[in-house]
């Protein structure tokens, strides 16, 4: 029951996001390219209103992004993407001084720059496997850290991804980064886990782990999702990017009922509905 499953998300500075049931991440993408809406926000003054509108519709936490990782998107250099992502970010914290605000990067130096900044939390799709440097980084800063697993980078996960057990293997090398971490001086506490829906994984890896989600609660940690307009629903359903919402808000309505605390989508409105009906029928 979800009175049993509380969120409490420890961030740079020792802050807590929670306890509550759910948090909401809502997607910021400043790239040209991401799937869903590269483009949309080419200026620093369209990014700050569609932050705005995110925090005004219940995102807990903004996860701004200055590099798209769909499969085969192109890697940029440090200073673009520091260039995308820094003055939206100010700005964001010029308007909204105590806002939790997460970078989506997987660079020491980008990470570094954002956290220094005002920034809170890195969202990290490499498990500090393509920039060792950023467990350096995080044991600085100790903000909040979204572990996520892929099956290899943006440009080859998606070349025919093989698992034993695609729930085991996720689980080994969680074990393994985690040790990592730990042992190089972030608190666990500030630590959430994602099995990373969409990155190395085949429609039927990704249903697996849906169906068994709950086997990465023997962590004792958060489990992050994303499941917002991926491909997923487009394989299961044949629908386009633009037409994966209902399907979104069904998938992780369910992710929540058995017990996933952190949902990151493009559509807050919708998700904070889904969940607010769950708080009141589930609980």
């Amino acid at each position: 029951m979800l009175k049993d499953r509380v969120v409490n998300w420890y961030v740079k500075g020792g802050r807590a996001i929670g306890p509550v049931p759910f948090l909401v991440v809502g997607i910021l993408n400043l790239t040209p390219d991401s799937f869903f809406d590269g483009g949309r926000y080419d200026s620093p003054e369209k990014a700050l209103n569609m932050a705005c509108l995110l925090i005004d519709q219940g995102a807990d936490i903004i996860d701004i992004g200055g590099e798209s990782t769909r499969p085969l998107s192109a890697r940029v250099e440090a200073e673009i993407e520091m260039s995308r992502v820094l003055p939206v970010l100010k700005k964001i914290l010029e308007k909204h001084p105590h806002a939790n605000v997460s970078i989506d990067t997987y660079k020491a130096g980008v990470a570094a720059e954002c956290l220094d900044t005002g920034a809170v939390i890195i969202n990290d799709i490499s498990g500090c496997r393509f920039d060792p440097g950023l467990l350096d980084v995080l044991a600085e800063f100790r903000p909040g850290y979204v572990l996520m697993h892929s099956l290899g980078d943006p440009q080859t996960m998606q070349t025919d991804p093989r698992y034993h057990d695609v729930v085991e293997d996720i689980k080994s090398f969680f074990d393994e980064r985690l040790n990592v971490l730990i042992k190089n001086g972030l608190p666990e506490n500030r630590i959430v886990i994602d099995p990373g829906i969409g990155f190395g994984k085949t429609l039927e890896h990704n249903l697996e782990i849906m169906l068994r989600v709950e086997e990465f609660f023997a962590f004792g940690l958060p489990v992050f999702l994303g499941l917002s307009n991926k491909s997923i629903w487009g394989r299961l359903l044949g629908l386009e990017p633009g037409c994966r919402e209902t399907a979104t808000q069904v998938g992780l309505s369910l992710m929540a009922a058995k017990g996933v605390g952190i949902h990151r989508v493009h559509d807050v409105m919708s998700t904070v509905n889904s969940l607010e009906i769950l708080k009141r029928i589930w609980s």
